[in-house]
């Protein structure tokens, strides 16, 4: 069960609904937002803030993100443009610009309309005023960073503009927006209290620790090192800003029963359809039709199974590591088990009973009450992959109606982030592999040596290494599109096929299924364009080079 409950919103969330109409950065809203009649007390400023939360990200995001990458293919439609950013088939009017432009700056005119009137609330508690506050600023920083990250410079609006005012903004240097992040993360770390001084009635509010690992996320995409380092070392064995742990099952991670634990660092919060309104039911476009699913709209692709080590640490193509091309799936990283649906998965059902998926053509014995969950042209899955991560036992079965919390920062990223600066910086050895990547593959069900231990590899081998793990370990949580990105590999993994299981024609790419052809141009793909619609209102909005 949720804590604090965002779902219920009142009065602010309809004045915040009636603010959005307005679709366009150079709208403004009515003041009857900020009329000082409305902001005298603290459950109607906590109403606000509250709104503030919603705005975040939503589910629709979340689990169509990683169709950006190689990671996964949306075969099906064209939710959230996915497919039209993998395949690089796209301009400067795609629908997805506009709407997530609009949406980190209407989440950012919420923080900056809460930041304006919160002391007008004269009878709130002072520590729990900066406490509000400090939430605040950390969701105006979450926004502004997936700004910049996308599309590099960006209008940096501290104050609620007047109509007149947005009309003149042009776009700030991401480096000072980039550095105004930073700032506003150390200003909020400063008031926010740790994850273990929350009241029960707050869990799942912005904590000091979910600050600092943002900022460490900040840093990691800057490609400072050092500062990335400093910020992870606040995290890591200690517990002045919070403790934090591995999780003991990786899948156990992603079940409800184990929501706010001890890996949870920041996560957008939902509620079961039998709870209140705010759930989600993409999953049932994720979930082999056998079990439930509609159709499938995002698939795993070959290339992220590839990526997949085996129990003894080897690449399944290296001498030596006992991969068998008969049975691909067998002596695996457990994680790919507990990510993806492959041929004859075991499917555990929420009353524990277990449906074999066939996903190879003509391979379900019993082909009168079940059918192949591959089939080209067909609403099943376009690469013979499914989801399993996400998957929640106790979703409505109809249309798998979830109330799952979707997890934005957790324990082990810190962990990964902090390998990935110590192997940059040259400083990657076996004292940090072992309180880093060690524990993460213990956890994940590694226990062969040679896959635990550190290796005595090169400096180009060890990236690889760093970068792999990272893939295996967030696979299907919509972080491979930004790091694919930062790594400056996109224009390699984003041009030619993206692949699916072995069922394609003999002799062409290996028989393994060609699902999507993609283009990436490194002149220009690694900026977003700025919606076309915002630069015909505001001509001060100058464009991206290449477009």
């Amino acid at each position: 069960m949720k804590k604090f409950n965002i779902n219920k919103i009142g009065v602010a969330l309809l004045l915040a609904l009636s603010l959005s109409a307005c679709k366009k950065l150079d709208l403004a809203p009515e003041n009857r937002f900020t009329d000082a009649n409305y902001w005298t007390t603290t459950d109607k400023a906590n109403n606000v803030l509250n709104t503030a939360y919603t705005q975040i990200s939503n589910s629709g995001y979340f689990f169509s993100q990683e169709a950006l990458s190689d990671n996964a293919y949306m075969g099906r439609g064209d939710a959230f443009n996915a497919a039209s950013l993998a395949a690089g088939t796209y301009d400067a009017s795609l629908g997805r610009f506009k709407s997530e432009w609009y949406d980190h700056y209407n989440g950012i005119k919420t923080c900056n309309i809460f930041l304006e009137n919160v002391d007008r609330v004269t009878a709130m508690d002072a520590g729990l005023k900066a406490r509000m506050k400090a939430e605040a600023r950390f969701i105006r920083a979450w926004h502004y960073f997936l700004l910049e990250t996308w599309w590099g410079d960006v209008p940096l609006i501290e104050k609620d503009l007047t109509i007149d005012e947005a009309k003149t903004i042009s776009r700030t240097p991401k480096a000072q927006v980039v550095d105004f992040v930073l700032k506003e993360l150390d200003a909020a770390a400063a008031d926010l209290p740790v994850n273990t001084a929350l009241a029960d009635a707050d869990r799942g509010r912005v904590t000091k620790g979910a600050a600092i690992a943002l900022k460490a996320r900040v840093l990691l995409y800057e490609s400072r090192w050092a500062d990335v380092v400093t910020e992870c070392e606040k995290l890591i064995g200690k517990t002045d800003n919070g403790t934090y742990a591995l999780f003991p099952s990786y899948e156990g991670l992603f079940l409800p029963q184990n929501e706010y634990n001890s890996e949870v660092m920041f996560d957008l919060q939902y509620l079961p359809p039998s709870v209140g309104s705010r759930s989600y039911t993409e999953f049932r476009d994720l979930a082999p039709l056998s079990v439930g699913g509609r159709l499938n709209a995002v698939a795993p692709t070959q290339e992220l199974v590839d990526s997949y080590l085996m129990l003894n640490g080897k690449k399944p193509g290296d001498s030596g590591s006992g991969y068998d091309e008969n049975n691909p799936y067998v002596d695996r990283d457990p994680r790919l088990t507990y990510t993806v649906v492959y041929h004859l998965y075991k499917w555990k059902k929420p009353d524990n009973s277990i449906q074999t998926i066939y996903t190879k053509p003509g391979s379900d014995p019993d082909q009168e009450h079940h059918f192949d969950e591959y089939a080209p042209g067909a609403i099943t899955s376009p690469t013979g992959y499914y989801t399993r991560k996400y998957y929640d036992p106790t979703s409505t079965p109809a249309d798998f109606g979830s109330g799952l919390n979707l997890i934005l920062i957790r324990y082990a990223d810190v962990l990964l982030m902090y390998a990935e600066a110590k192997m940059e910086l040259g400083q990657l050895d076996a004292g940090v592999w072992d309180k880093t990547i060690k524990p993460i593959r213990a956890r994940a069900g590694f226990t062969d040596a040679a896959a635990l231990n550190f290796p005595a590899v090169g400096a180009s081998e060890l990236r690889e290494i760093v970068r792999n793990e990272r893939r295996s370990e967030f696979a299907m949580e919509g972080l491979r599109i930004f790091d694919i990105r930062r790594w400056k590999i996109a224009d390699d993994v984003l041009n030619g096929w993206a692949h699916g299981a072995k069922f394609g024609p003999a002799g062409v790419d290996g028989g393994y299924i060609r699902a999507n052809l993609r283009t990436f141009d490194a002149s220009k793909n690694y900026l977003w364009p700025i919606p076309r619609d915002e630069r015909a209102i505001n001509p001060n909005l100058t464009q991206n080079p290449g477009w």
